[in-house]
């Protein structure tokens, strides 16, 4: 019997610092009270912490921790189950902040055998758009982060929202990655499967491919039931699985759709409570950490995307629009890159930061 494929279980794991509404009366209020401005000041004026802290206490409750708990269990019940997570920077910033709960979890899942943890940018930004100098600054101090809270060196990169083409892939391998993620989106692949392993044009940087259909299927179809699939369990998602031709499936979604997007009362954690043992009754399937995938898989063709058809995962389109599509979007980006050496140039640690918070995808995306 034809072996199947390799599944790659991952999951995206991020917060955004969301700005403050206020901003402009915060300012006034502050000037009003201290007479001035100090650079200090500004990531308090520019941020609204409040609900930042709220929404970390919140999905930390609903996501990370009883989640994060139940794939523990999972990782030590079944020895051929595997799992991977991608931290970004700034979300590891806020659980250590205010959900150190859920960062002592995500430390235990880092050293876990069985599980792997992948690197992006520090700060989930748009920073490949912005210069080559800023995304190897960003993939740095994401590196740096890692080994300090969580003891762990990445080996593996999914870029932010899975943005991805040669350009990236050059950088990426520099970097001294061996592997990245990107979508599986038909407009790269044309006639052939994403449920393989590629190589990146003219590098030794090996590709794996989100299998959209089958991701989506839990991230945004679970719990509809006008879908003709609904409900969607386990056995059932487990036999889509075995069914899948090619060498690898990758399953990549948000951490925060369990529990967060889809409530415990809808069923989710019992679907992936059971998945893996339903999907580890089919012989000639298997779980696989991204490194043990790429090493067990030689790559079948070389994936050509040039910077004109860069791919995301986000949004139908599945391409740069969701960020950089109006004019809005596009004006506030371009004063983003403009200040970029204006800013280093003063060397101000804080000033750069300030600077580089506000290259955070979701900015753009709201």
């Amino acid at each position: 019997m034809e072996r199947m494929p390799d599944c790659i279980l991952f999951f995206e794991v991020h917060q955004p610092y969301r700005l403050d509404r206020h901003f402009k009366a915060k300012l006034i209020k502050h000037l009003a009270a201290r007479g001035h401005v100090q650079i200090k000041d500004l990531e308090t004026l520019y941020l609204d912490q409040d609900l930042n802290r709220r929404v970390i206490r919140r999905v930390a409750e609903r996501c990370y921790i009883p989640a994060t708990s139940l794939f523990l269990e999972l990782l030590d019940e079944y020895v051929n189950f595997r799992v991977s997570y991608s931290f970004s920077g700034i979300l590891l910033e806020q659980v250590e902040r205010w959900a150190p709960d859920a960062l002592e979890l995500f430390r235990q899942v880092a050293k876990h055998p069985r599980a792997e943890v992948v690197g992006q940018t520090y700060y989930h930004s748009l920073a490949c758009l912005i210069s080559e100098e800023e995304f190897r600054s960003q993939v740095s101090e994401h590196k740096q982060l890692l080994k300090t809270l969580l003891g762990y060196k990445p080996t593996i990169f999914e870029n932010t929202e899975f943005i991805y083409d040669n350009h990236v892939a050059v950088l990426v391998q520099d970097l001294g990655f061996k592997a990245i993620f990107t979508e599986g989106a038909e407009r790269i692949l044309g006639w052939r499967s994403p449920n393989y392993v590629y190589r990146a044009k003219g590098l030794n940087l090996r590709v794996l491919l989100r299998n959209y259909r089958l991701s989506d299927d839990v991230a945004f179809r679970f719990s509809s039931r006008w879908w003709k699939e609904y409900p969607l369990t386990a056995d059932k998602y487990a036999s889509w699985l075995a069914a899948s031709p090619g060498q690898v499936v990758c399953i990549c979604i948000d951490y925060e759709t369990i529990g967060e997007h889809y409530p415990e009362e809808t069923g989710i954690f019992e679907f992936f409570k059971h998945l893996p043992s339903e999907a580890l009754k089919w012989e000639n399937l298997r779980f696989a950490t991204p490194s043990e995938a790429v090493e067990r898989n030689q790559p079948v063709d070389e994936l050509d995307v040039p910077p004109s058809q860069t791919v995301s995962w986000a949004d139908p389109e599945r391409n740069l629009s969701a960020w950089l599509q109006n004019d809005m979007q596009k004006i506030v980006f371009n004063e983003v890159v403009q200040l970029e050496p204006l800013v280093k140039e003063l060397r101000d640690p804080l000033l750069t930061r300030l600077w580089r918070l506000m290259t955070i995808s979701d900015h753009y995306y709201y």
